[in-house]
């Protein structure tokens, strides 16, 4: 079995993890193939001594790879997903951080469900994740053009509102006035669209979620959409630039740019171990059934 290796190091809450995972996977003659970057602050931290085997680009990750193992948070995975693009290498999420709705396996199950991963006992779930391309085009976003989560627009360097021009396979929708608008993608939806009042999906519906940021309309209210939908976004307001972000990834753009969202034709495979399923995650990490009261 081969393992690419990817993460990120939090003080003192990481390296037990990092050991417990190397100490597994060497004593199962595991071939790992640690990022670059990262191999390089754990010999820094002194976790690891031995030599391995490194990678530091997505053109290095193939079919030889049997899963990508991320170790840090959602936004760990988020990263992971730019670096795994569409060679077709499974995630799976180790979560070092907090919430973690897709790094799924905790820090107490990490010997259990590694187990489950030698035997290849888990499943893929198939992850929608969303394109843009700008007119006139923007150098920055041209390379890593794709998100997993959500493509979100919102004002820079003011307080005002802005307006966002919305049309869904060419038929004008609305004009929110508003913060800004987030597209997400069905994994998206329980990040910051969730946060801003849209719905929660499950992953495998065919289904994008557009939510306004703090609208001025407050009868507009999120939408759900089919996910084969090409958005086009107008963008104007009273200064000269507004922000788009993919992920975690943020440039910013001219004025009366047009934005182009749409499907990705490729998807991003996530690992699921048995027992660790997305309604049990809901369950766990939002409370629910849970009286919190007292």
């Amino acid at each position: 079995m081969k393992v690419a290796i990817f993460g990120k190091y939090y003080q003192n809450s990481t390296e037990p993890i990092i050991k417990d995972i190397f100490v597994f996977l060497n004593s199962n003659n595991v071939e790992m193939v640690i990022e670059s970057y990262f191999l390089n602050v754990l010999y820094e931290k002194k976790i690891v001594k031995k030599e391995y085997k490194t990678f530091s680009s997505h053109s290095e990750l193939n079919s030889s790879f049997d899963m990508l193992i991320s170790i840090g948070g959602d936004g760990t995975i988020l990263r992971a997903a730019a670096l795994v693009r569409d060679s077709g290498v499974p995630i799976l999420g180790i979560n070092a951080g907090r919430l973690g709705f897709l790094a799924t396996v905790q820090k107490e199950n990490i010997a259990a469900f590694m187990q489950f991963i030698i035997e290849k006992k888990y499943t893929l779930s198939k992850r929608t994740l969303l394109s843009l391309t700008s007119s006139p085009e923007n150098e920055s976003i041209q390379e890593i053009n794709f998100a997993l989560n959500e493509i979100s627009v919102s004002r820079k360097d003011t307080t005002s509102m802005i307006t966002i021009e919305t049309h869904l396979n060419d038929e004008y929708l609305n004009s929110y006035w508003a913060d800004g608008l987030i597209i997400a993608t069905p994994t998206g939806s329980t990040g910051y669209s969730m946060s801003c009042g849209g719905p929660i999906l499950t992953p495998d519906v065919q289904s994008l979620v557009v939510t306004p940021i703090a609208p001025h309309n407050l009868n507009v209210r999120p939408l759900v959409i089919t996910d084969d939908t090409t958005i086009k976004l107008k963008i104007s307001g009273r200064e000269e630039h507004y922000l788009v972000s993919l992920d975690s990834r943020i440039t910013s753009v001219n004025n009366n740019t047009i934005l182009t969202i749409k499907k990705t034709p490729f998807q991003i495979n996530m690992v699921e171990i048995p027992d660790e399923t997305f309604l049990k995650t809901l369950r766990t990490k939002l409370f629910w059934g849970e009286d919190r009261r007292n």
